[in-house]
């Protein structure tokens, strides 16, 4: 059986043996992970047909929560008379590594039924799938007894797992994997997982590359989900969804990734609706109520706070004493809502807010707003913001709303899938007082995720204070947060208060939260987790009551491996993290922005701008933009000032794909500089957020500005 942990001592061995000792531990804890919210009924068994795991989906099969069926032999739930045959029946599915067949279970009213199961050996060693079925009519004299069907993730019926080295080499092919690919152990070991990507012939540079970054998302972020097609043996393709964890040995040095493949082939085929689509969604209230949160995840404990309990009609006894089960709060129609939500979730961090209804303590059921983030993978560990809806539906009528959160987003423009996941998730999370942190690339509309967040919560009417973190030099920016006492150092000739105290009551933003140095991360943690600080040169303690949001367009996960932040300050800034999506993967709202952004520059210079011609909207789809809306505003109020008719006129030329080719008798040199040039421009001058962007420290940048000679003119 194997260990949920990593073996000690044993980060001096090679890389090759220390990655197939250790890296099981991790895909069991990955495959565990992924099938524990999945609605079809699943068991994860080992050679004793003890269940190391089941899906949610089980309990509607079985009769009991799934936190009561893991660790339970199968023959318990199988009729008296059937149990002798299970133990035959395994040993012959053992010897052959696949079976199929009927079980003869008894429900929980003791009553007979017939479920059907397909068996799939070793998807990992000692480890073997069993998909349940109840399609099966009861048997006779079985009172009719049945249940109702809840629609799986079309099409999954096995796992492929597999270890691959730092290189992305495969260094362990499963059985599941042979099954999926087509491919042996022996043709795969050793290989780029590159040749799954194209088939037989050699791989392209653009696939190798693709791979590459996977696995460097993979290693900086802890974990990274991907769909896209694959290539089997026999020439035929799928569309895969991976999930890829890296391993990491006790002195987190990179060692490897586990990978988990899915074929979802049919569901792409489909095309599942998204959460926005699926759930019934409507605007939610000016003043929501929420229930609180929930928390747990593989050998965690269930955790909820007070007023969820409450809601739910739990005592803190009840949570304590393990009679309440989260699989089982949730009624079966839900079930497949729960699998999209936990399917988003481990693509992206966290699902798009939906609604549905939880069971209470005394079997009626409320209407709730869900929205879950996926803390870590392995191990599993999730967070549930719950917002009850009760109040709501009393109010509504039948034709209210149409679950378009636009009317309190006036300054976020766009209609698109990924903008409304930001929106919804910032309408969860403002009610409440946890802190949020806000991811994305320079030029995203952080901030204005941040206002948003402000002007929805119940401190709306309070102060709310920014502070760019980049922008005020290491030295001061202790006093620009904590304030100082006069005579604290030379030039200090009077009080001054600091960010901390001006938000009392009200929100506090800290924007580029990475560029904070190393040494006053300590002092800051210390702030937020006691609720006080004392200014600089003071002994005084100040109690403040401010709600934290923060923003980075840095790569936190990279820089805690590279000890340039705390991951305790880390941990407790990552409460609720919401991801703003660059502009180049929601191109759709680009004609709207270019509308606003010319109505707003035209106005404002006296313009009168009445079209965008076609052709201009076609080529701002078309460009990537790096800079965001940020650079794509500029842009547009250039544009403007060039226009002297009713049609907006736009420097086509910068922007075409040709554009973006360097002259051919350019010097590495000459590249190297104007793209440091235009990196400065997109980041409105600011080394800091330049740096982060090309991946190098402020101090690096600063070296190589005089080196190629480029100053502030040069911008």
């Amino acid at each position: 059986m194997h260990s949920a942990t990593k073996k000690s001592g044993t980060a001096n061995l090679p890389g090759d043996r220390w990655l197939l000792e250790n890296g099981p531990n991790d895909l069991e804890l990955l495959l565990r992970a992924i099938i524990c919210q999945t609605a079809a009924p699943i068991l994860i068994a080992d050679d004793d047909r003890k269940s190391c795991e089941a899906s949610a989906g089980v309990g509607s099969v079985l009769g009991q929560a799934r936190e009561k069926i893991i660790g339970r032999k199968m023959d318990e739930f199988a009729e008296p008379d059937f149990k002798p045959q299970i133990s035959e029946l395994w040993r012959a599915f053992l010897e052959k590594g696949e079976q199929r067949g009927i079980l003869r279970l008894e429900g929980m009213d003791g009553r007979p039924r017939e479920v059907e199961y397909t068996a799939k050996g070793n998807v990992l060693p000692v480890r073997h799938l069993v998909l349940l079925s109840d399609n099966a009519q009861p048997r006779p004299n079985a009172g009719g007894l049945g249940s109702e069907k809840v629609e799986a993730t079309p099409g999954v019926q096995d796992y492929a797992l597999l270890l691959l080295d730092t290189e992305g080499c495969v260094a362990a092919w499963y059985s599941g994997a042979s099954r999926i690919y087509g491919y042996t152990e022996a043709e795969c070991l050793g290989r780029s997982e590159a040749f799954l990507y194209t088939g037989p012939q050699p791989g392209q540079e653009g696939v190798n590359l693709r791979l590459r970054e996977e696995l460097k998302r993979s290693a900086s972020e802890g974990h990274f989900g991907t769909e896209g097609w694959q290539i089997k043996k026999d020439g035929s393709r799928f569309w895969a969804n991976a999930i890829t964890v890296c391993i990491r040995d006790e002195n987190a040095e990179l060692r490897g990734f586990a990978r988990v493949v899915r074929d979802f082939s049919r569901r792409h085929e489909k095309g599942h609706k998204n959460l926005r689509l699926t759930a019934r969604g409507r605007a939610t209230s000016a003043t929501p109520t929420v229930a609180g949160f929930a928390s747990g995840g593989i050998g965690q404990t269930l955790e909820m706070n007070d007023p969820l309990l409450e809601l739910l009609g739990f005592s803190r006894g009840d949570l304590l004493a393990g009679l309440v089960h989260w699989s089982s709060l949730t009624p079966p129609e839900y079930a497949s809502l729960d699998e999209l939500a936990h399917e988003e979730a481990l693509r992206f961090g966290a699902c798009t807010p939906f609604e549905k209804r939880l069971i209470r303590k005394d079997g009626t059921t409320v209407p709730v707003l869900v929205t879950t983030a996926i803390l870590k993978i392995v191990p599993f560990w999730w967070l549930t913001f719950i917002q009850d809806l009760t109040e709501l539906d009393r109010l509504e009528d039948v034709d209210a709303g149409n679950g378009e959160p636009t009317q309190d987003f006036v300054e976020i423009i766009g209609s698109s899938a990924a903008l409304r996941r930001v929106q919804r998730q910032v309408e969860v999370v403002a009610p409440t007082d946890a802190t949020v942190l806000i991811l994305g690339e320079t030029g995203t509309g952080k901030e204005l995720v941040a206002r948003a967040v402000h002007r929805l919560s119940p401190r709306k009417n309070l102060p709310f204070v920014t502070l760019n973190c980049a922008a005020i030099p290491t030295g001061l920016l202790e006093s620009e947060l904590f304030g100082y006492e006069r005579g604290a150092f030379t030039g200090a000739l009077s009080q001054k208060i600091g960010r901390f105290e001006m938000a009392n009551h009200g929100t506090l933003f800290l924007d580029e939260v990475g560029d904070i140095p190393l040494d006053l991360q300590p002092k800051l943690l210390r702030a937020l987790q006691e609720k006080s600080f004392e200014r600089l040169g003071g002994t005084k303690t100040i109690p403040i009551d401010v709600r934290l949001v923060a923003a980075t367009n840095r790569n936190l996960t990279q820089m805690m491996g590279d000890k340039l932040f705390r991951s305790d300050l880390y941990y407790r800034l990552k409460v609720f993290p919401i991801a703003t999506p660059p502009l180049r993967d929601h191109p759709e709202d680009i004609p709207l922005l270019a509308r606003f952004f010319t109505s707003k520059y035209a106005a404002k210079m006296g313009r009168k701008i009445e079209k965008i011609p076609a052709e201009t909207l076609r080529a701002l789809m078309d460009w990537s933009w790096p800079g965001n809306v940020r650079e794509l505003e500029n842009f547009i109020e250039r544009s403007v000032i060039l226009s002297r008719g009713p049609n907006l006129r736009v420097p086509l030329a910068e922007i075409r794909a040709d554009a973006k080719a360097a002259v051919p008798n350019s010097t590495l040199e000459q590249v190297e500089r104007e793209h440091i040039i235009r990196v400065l421009r997109e980041s409105g001058g600011v080394i800091t957020t330049a740096a982060g962007r090309l991946g190098l420290q402020r101090t690096t940048l600063n070296a190589i500005m005089r080196k190629l000679g480029i100053t502030r003119n040069s911008l």
